[in-house]
C-alpha cells in the first residue's frame, strides 16, 4: 500500500504506537506532519523518519486540547505541504482509578485530551479536506471503549465517546469522500503497559485467543489500510487490534 504524494498529520507520535505509524506513512511515501507534548522525543523521531525514509518531516509541541494550537499547526501544515490528506488522532493519555476514588481533575484530564482533543482536531482539519473533495481521518479508539474496564471509568468513557465521534464524523463527511474510521487496539507493547507487573501480564494473556500482547506494528499497518486507497468503501467503522480478545 503506497501514500505516494500524500500529506498525513499525526497527534501523539513522539514515541509508541503513533511513532510506529508515522514511520510506517513516511515509508510508504507520505510526507509527515507530528505533533506531541514531549518535545524532546518529537525531535528525535522526526531524525529517525528522515533518516529512514528520505520524506520531509515537520513537528510542533502541541497540545490537543487547545484550539488554537491545533489550528496553528494545521496553518503550519498548510503553508508548507499545500495541503493535508490525512489525519490520525492518536494522542491520548490514561489516568487510572476507582470511580470512587478518581478526581474530577482526572477525569477532566483524560475527556479533554482522548475525546476534545479528537474533535478539535478533525475540526481544524475537516475544512480543507471538504474543499479538495477527499481525506482519510483514522480515531485511534481502544477496546475499552467498546466493554469497559474497572479502574478506567474517565478511560473507557473518553475511547467510547470517540467511536460515537467517529461514527458521526463518518456521516457528516462521507457525501465530500472523507472516510472516517477507528482503530481499537486491545494490549499492545508500549510504555503503558510496560509498568504493568508480570502477574498482570499473565493474567492478561489468558484473555487473548492469539496469546500475545500485540506490536504497535500491528496498529500501525491497519492505520496506513484505512488512511490508503484500498479502504475508498470503508467509513464509520471500528476495526479491532487485539488478538482475538473482544468477540
Amino acid at each position: 500500500m503506497k501514500l505516494d504524494g500524500k500529506v498525513s498529520m499525526i497527534t501523539g507520535a513522539a514515541r509508541g504506537i503513533g511513532k510506529e505509524i508515522a514511520l510506517l506513512f513516511a515509508l510508504a511515501g507520505s510526507d509527515i506532519a507530528i505533533c506531541d507534548v514531549n518535545e524532546e522525543a518529537l525531535a528525535q523521531t522526526k531524525s529517525e523518519i528522515e533518516d529512514q525514509s528520505g520524506r520531509k518531516v515537520i513537528t510542533q509541541k502541541v497540545d490537543v486540547t487547545s484550539p488554537e494550537e491545533i489550528n496553528n499547526f494545521v496553518k503550519k501544515i498548510l503553508d508548507n505541504f499545500g495541503k493535508l490528506d490525512i489525519l490520525v488522532n492518536n494522542a491520548g493519555i490514561t489516568r487510572d482509578n476507582l470511580m470512587l476514588r478518581m478526581s474530577e481533575k482526572d477525569w477532566d484530564a483524560v475527556l479533554s485530551v482522548n475525546l476534545k482533543g479528537a474533535f478539535n482536531c478533525i475540526k481544524a482539519v475537516s475544512r480543507s479536506m471538504m474543499k479538495q473533495r477527499s481525506g482519510k481521518i483514522v480515531n485511534m479508539a481502544s477496546v475499552i471503549g467498546l466493554m469497559g474496564n474497572a479502574g478506567q471509568a474517565n478511560y473507557s468513557a473518553s475511547k467510547g465517546g470517540l467511536i460515537a465521534l467517529t461514527k458521526t464524523a463518518a456521516k457528516e463527511f462521507g457525501s465530500r469522500k472523507i472516510n472516517v474510521n477507528a482503530i481499537a487496539p486491545g494490549f499492545i507493547q508500549t510504555d503503558m503497559t510496560d509498568k504493568l507487573t508480570e502477574e498482570s501480564r499473565e493474567k492478561l494473556l489468558e484473555y487473548i485467543p492469539l496469546g500475545r500482547m500485540g506490536q504497535a506494528e500491528d496498529v500501525a499497518k491497519l492505520a496506513l489500510f484505512l488512511a490508503g486507497e484500498d479502504s475508498g468503501y470503508i467509513t464509520g467503522q471500528v476495526v479491532q487490534v487485539d488478538g482475538g480478545m473482544v468477540m
